[in-house]
């Protein structure tokens, strides 16, 4: 995990153990859930080593460095992490057998809560951001998003659509109810979950999308990141070509992030080993490209809290 804009810095190693997705909580300052998998996520249940093939491990940034408060196994490879927006101690990953896990900070045994639904690998999840509603999104492999609210045993809705695997399902931060997905056919699509069907299709890529997020000030804009390398920024008013395009990673991205704190800056990282950070308004967008990982970089962050912190 590296910082930019002179923050303190830190490591933690967790031997084994591959990263896939690095949340910061809403509510803690410099606490982080990471959701990892053993041998590239690529063994499912009774793939091998045993033990467990995924691990949620919630860490904490002090003055001594990163250190880890806590560490939750499941039997098969964990892909993505969400916290709760109304408990600070509650998380929610997905795994490789299809299933969401919730998770309790505050107990040591876990999980709270398994829902298996979606029929094949379930690779991201996300808990919405427009207050006055509890509900979760997460996208799986079976090519379905689904819709819950943490309360229910069972998914509320389930949206079909896409022609190949998705790979990042994201909640608008302005419009309640509204969430982005990004997939394997090369679309990023807009769902509205009160209403049925998809609402926008943008082809947005000729390579697999892996990752999309939205601004966080401006409610028209969201960026995609794709295998071809590029990134590309999407105005939903005009869908006929992206607003920008970013080139510089040399490998698939594997995923992207807007600034909290500001509007033309965003974060990408990659299967090239890199973190980047550009400015979309800049004529030399590329601000700065961080070299730290020694193997392929596929979750990131930035600090709600902390900023420049990532």
């Amino acid at each position: 995990m590296g910082t930019t804009a002179g923050g303190a810095g830190g490591a933690l190693r967790l031997p084994g153990l591959h990263g896939y997705a690095a949340e910061f909580s809403p509510y803690w300052p410099g606490r982080v859930a990471c959701a990892a998998a053993q041998y590239y996520g690529m063994a499912g249940a009774g793939g091998g080593g045993g033990g467990g093939c995924g691990t949620l491990a919630v860490l904490e940034q002090n003055e001594a460095g990163i250190v880890l408060l806590r560490s939750f196994d499941w039997n098969d490879g964990l892909f993505d992490v969400t916290w709760s927006e109304n408990n600070e101690h509650v998380l929610i990953t997905c795994s490789g057998d299809g299933s969401l896990q919730i998770w309790d900070t505050a107990k040591t045994k876990g999980p709270l809560q398994v829902y298996k639904e979606h029929t094949l690998e379930a690779y991201s999840v996300d808990w919405s951001q427009t207050r006055g509603e509890q509900l979760v999104v997460s996208g799986s492999w079976d090519q379905t998003a689904k819709l819950w609210d943490p309360t229910v045993g069972k998914s509320l809705c389930t949206f079909k659509g896409h022609e190949g695997v998705i790979y990042s399902t994201i909640w608008s931060p302005h419009i309640p109810s509204c969430f982005a997905s990004a997939s394997g056919d090369q679309t990023l699509r807009i769902w509205d979950v009160k209403a049925p069907g998809v609402k926008l299709v943008i082809p947005a890529h000729q390579a697999e999308i892996l990752s999309c997020d939205w601004c966080k000030y401006d409610e028209n804009l969201l960026v995609t990141g794709a295998v071809d390398c590029s990134l590309k920024g999407w105005d939903l008013r005009n869908i006929r070509q992206p607003v920008f395009v970013l080139l510089g990673h040399t490998y698939a991205i594997r995923r992207v992030k807007f600034s909290p704190f500001h509007a033309t800056l965003l974060a990408s990282c990659s299967y090239d080993f890199t973190v980047r950070f550009w400015d979309f308004s800049k004529p030399n967008p590329l601000l700065e490209t961080v070299e730290h990982h020694t193997e392929f970089t596929c979750g990131l962050d930035l600090s709600l809290h902390n900023h420049g912190q990532v």
